[in-house]
């Protein structure tokens, strides 16, 4: 019955995708050529009616081709309307070709470029009705999809936790098999050997594997009796906890080979661009922030002895040390590769102070970019003696060594830098490296504009407070 629904939402959905697009389209022809009313319209309204039908039908390809029509029950908001602003700005790009193989230069560009912006803004608008719509339905019991969970224990517990708090998803658990009958989550359906008739009498229309470890001699016969029943099937591996949500496949020979966590900068296609838009932006900003890294270092030189620069060895990428550059900030001291820096330090001088309110100590770190010890944006580099300590004490934490570190960061940008949670940074700094695009460190940076000031006081001396 959902395989059902599931098609006709997917054939309203596609209608509904088509109308925004040809809607889109003539709303861009009446604002270019009769609300703006500064130019003759080159062609007349049947050729642009004939290309909003057009416009309409290539959306509906390109929407089926990067999988809009499939169900998306768990996916974030944020991802799907990223979804449809690559597909809209797909459909702009191959509009444009178009026009410009058939030499057509009098068709108004400005009217494609509202067309582009008024889909993205239609079929946002429209999805998010049709998701908030179908997420409340779900929350009172309709349009749920039925499913047999194969196994108990803790994934299988870990999954009914999930489904339970996110009732607006409509997942619906029959029941379980397995042969521990005294599991007591959810109805026990049989033991293993009783699966194929519980998919023959219920008809789920999914089964969920999510086996202890213990129980997996019996994946095989599972797996036989989805298929000869015709039931799809999806897995949840008892080592979920320690693989990524972006998983590689890689096959050597006929043998599948699964990688449990995708780094896309190890792409030398993704590397390049990220190393380009590293060096071109670095050089970019020395030159714009050069003033004001002059005021610092004649700051520094009159308000303590000492060097301008300050030197530290960091753990960089596949954790290889480097010399880190900085403004410094401090008096010179005999703790500066083994202490934290605190927001209230006596070691610091008071303009050290306003350097690092401002985040201006940081801007030498521009010169470790050229040098290609570090990156604009990825996680922050830390002195040896912490990456020894938090290796043994935070999960993952050595993940951010596959990456070049950065000036700024997910984590940062996000709250977390100073006296904040270290396995929470290295939450987000995974994140960033198994989700990383060229739009995303875009993204980083447009965020940094607005948290390069931090929390710590313009003053020197006080009571420490641990910061890094």
């Amino acid at each position: 019955m959902i395989r059902q629904h599931q098609r006709q939402l997917n054939q309203i959905n596609g209608a509904l995708d088509a109308l925004a697009a040809f809607v889109a389209m003539l709303l861009a022809f009446a604002i270019r050529f009769y609300l703006r009313d500064d130019g003759a319209i080159s062609y007349g309204v049947a050729p642009h009616v004939l290309v909003a039908i057009g416009n309409a039908v290539l959306h509906l390809m390109v929407y089926s081709a990067m999988g809009f029509y499939r169900s998306h029950r768990s996916m974030r908001y944020y991802a799907e309307i990223w979804q449809i602003v690559l597909a809209e700005s797909l459909c702009f790009a191959i509009v444009l070709s178009v026009f410009y193989f058939l030499k057509l230069p009098n068709f108004s560009r400005a009217m494609l470029g509202y067309s582009y912006a008024l889909g993205i803004a239609l079929c946002v608008c429209k999805r998010m009705t049709i998701r908030l719509m179908l997420r409340a339905y779900r929350r009172r019991g309709f349009n749920q999809k039925h499913v047999v969970l194969v196994g108990c224990g803790s994934t299988a517990a870990d999954y009914l936790r999930i489904l339970d708090v996110h009732r607006e998803y409509g997942f619906r658990v029959a029941g379980y098999v397995a042969d521990d009958a005294s599991w007591g989550r959810v109805k026990h359906l049989g033991g293993y050997d009783a699966l194929e008739d519980v998919l023959n009498r219920l008809k789920p229309d999914e089964a969920v594997l999510a086996m202890a470890a213990r129980d997996y001699t019996h994946i095989e016969d599972a797996i036989r009796s989805c298929e000869k029943t015709g039931t799809p099937l999806s897995i949840i591996p008892c080592y979920d906890r320690y693989i990524s949500s972006r998983m590689q496949v890689e096959e050597i020979d006929g043998l599948n080979v699964v990688g449990i966590r995708s780094i896309p900068l190890d792409n030398l296609m993704n590397a390049a661009i990220k190393r380009a838009m590293d060096v071109v932006g670095a050089l970019v900003l020395l030159v714009l922030t050069s003033p004001l890294m002059l005021a610092a270092a004649i700051g520094i030189r009159a308000t303590s002895p000492g060097p301008i620069i300050f030197r530290q060895e960091r753990v960089g990428r596949h954790k290889r040390t480097f010399e880190m550059y900085k403004f410094r900030s401090m008096r010179l001291n005999a703790e500066q590769d083994s202490a934290w820096s605190r927001a209230e330090d006596a070691r610091r001088t008071r303009f050290g102070a306003f350097l690092r309110k401002f985040s201006i100590d940081e801007l030498p770190q521009l010169v470790n970019v050229l040098k290609g010890d570090m990156s604009l944006v990825g996680p922050r580099p830390e002195i040896p003696y912490f990456v020894d300590k938090f290796k043994e004490e935070v999960p993952l934490y050595m993940i951010k060594h596959y990456v070049r570190p950065g000036i700024t960061g997910w984590a940062q940008v996000c709250g977390f830098r100073g006296d904040t949670s270290i396995p929470k940074r290295v939450e987000h700094d995974v994140y960033y490296i198994e989700h990383w695009t060229l739009g995303f460190d875009l993204k980083i940076l447009f965020l940094t504009l607005f948290r390069f000031a931090n929390d710590e006081k313009i003053s020197n001396g006080g009571k420490p407070k641990a910061h890094a």
